[in-house]
């Protein structure tokens, strides 16, 4: 059954992430497979109408080297920031997708480390923290890459504190305490954004697993003094589901945004493009996210090639759309569609309506769109064809969810 009368969450978007191996795959390709790929994810019409967007700030494992934007030990002016490397393959990628879509794009940016001459480890490469004298230096760092961006034609949205803060990996990545994140916000990220008239960009705190999101958020949201400059807790998926702390860090802190901006199938395998499991994981967790008031769903990698990359951290990973460099041929994978059920009939401004099962094999959501149009998603995990009626405003229409399905309903709410 679909209820209008309750009213949950507004929608922000959805999307993936801008990566410098997305870009190099795709400037490999022929211009009409470019023009394909935009399309897929840009275009409302004929595509998902991706809104709402990922990047780094500077490199991560989907990148073919490390690098900062200021490799110059000891420059806390920042005289030598450059976003120079960005401007060769990233820059001109966002670029092009920003032509594609009709409505402006909301981008937010994560750092997954500090330049190597801020950190106690020496390198952007496993772990290691951010040197307590460096700290105002690195929130200008932030603030600085805002105004290089935007000086490129590029405004950044949103941005989050760290990305995956718990994380020693062996590509870039920087420890980052709650205590150390809460301090940070605070007494040098939240003031310097202010400072530099950047107060409206959205900033996002945790951004990792759900399994520590109540945790994390909690140590730095009962500070009134770092909250206020927070606008919401960003996640990923990678160790389990834990879809109820998304709910928790929502009941205990009703007036902060819940954002998931990661996600991806780990372990790239060749033989497993036609898994269908892939595209069920999405399903289930976009599902299950909006349904405990997440704003807005991120994918990670937009395109990667034959190999799963490429990928400094040989880190190989599934995305959407897979792009034969050989071949210039592109293949979707069943998570592209399922990505699509929720982004190309859920668009931004929409509303979370109740929606309530009475198959527990049945999951479903329901939203309500500006245009007056109620979007319904059926999720169906089971090994069976399910009968069931959609029942609205007194009526109610026959239909059946096929065994691991899923199908969206799209009609007006008058």
């Amino acid at each position: 059954m679909v209820d209008p009368k309750v009213k949950y969450q507004t929608i922000e978007g959805f999307g993936g992430a801008f990566t410098e191996s997305d870009a190099l795959v795709f400037y490999q390709l022929p211009p009409d497979k470019r023009a394909e790929i935009l399309r897929a994810y840009f275009d409302p019409e004929h595509g998902h109408g991706y809104v709402l967007c990922r990047t780094t700030i500077g490199s991560a494992d989907f990148h073919v080297g490390n690098y900062s934007y200021d490799e110059v030990p000891g420059d806390v002016e920042l005289k030598r920031f450059t976003i120079d490397h960005d401007r060769k393959a990233l820059i001109p990628f966002i670029l092009e997708a920003m032509k594609t879509a009709p409505q402006p794009l909301k981008l937010f940016a994560s750092p997954c480390s500090p330049p190597p001459w801020m950190k106690t480890n020496g390198k952007m490469t496993g772990g290691g923290k951010l040197k307590s004298e460096y700290r105002a230096a690195w929130a200008h760092y932030y603030t600085r890459y805002i105004h290089e961006y935007a000086k490129a034609g590029v405004p950044i949205w949103g941005l989050t504190v760290q990305n995956e803060p718990e994380a020693i990996q062996r590509w870039d990545s920087c420890e980052l305490s709650g205590e150390e994140e809460r301090d940070f916000v605070r007494d040098y990220l939240g003031p310097e954004l202010r400072k530099e008239n950047l107060g409206s960009v959205k900033l996002m705190i945790w951004d990792h697993n759900r399994d520590r999101i109540y945790e994390r958020a909690k140590v730095v949201l009962d500070d009134p003094n770092a909250a206020q400059y927070v606008w919401g807790t960003a996640f990923h998926w990678y160790v389990g589901d834990f879809f109820n702390n998304v709910q928790l860090v929502h009941d205990a802190y009703p007036d902060k945004q819940l954002l998931f901006s990661e996600g991806c199938q780990e372990g790239f395998d060749p033989k497993q493009l036609d898994s269908w499991a892939i595209g069920e994981r999405y399903g289930r967790s976009m599902l299950n996210d909006l349904n405990r008031w997440t704003v807005g769903w991120v994918d990670w990698n937009l395109v990667l090639d034959e190999t799963g990359g490429p990928d400094l951290a040989k880190n190989f990973c599934f995305a959407p759309i897979i792009a034969d460099t050989k071949s210039k041929e592109l293949k979707y994978l069943n998570s592209y569609y399922y990505i699509g059920h929720f982004a190309r009939f859920i668009r931004p401004g929409a509303r979370r309506i109740i929606a309530a099962s009475t198959r527990d094999e049945l999951q479903t959501t329901a939203f309500l769109n500006e245009d007056g149009r109620i979007s319904a998603v059926v999720l169906n995990l089971s090994d069976s064809d399910i009968p069931f009626a959609l029942k609205y405003n007194g009526r109610a229409a026959m239909s059946s969810s096929p065994a691991h399905s899923i199908l969206t309903f799209r009609f007006s709410a008058n």
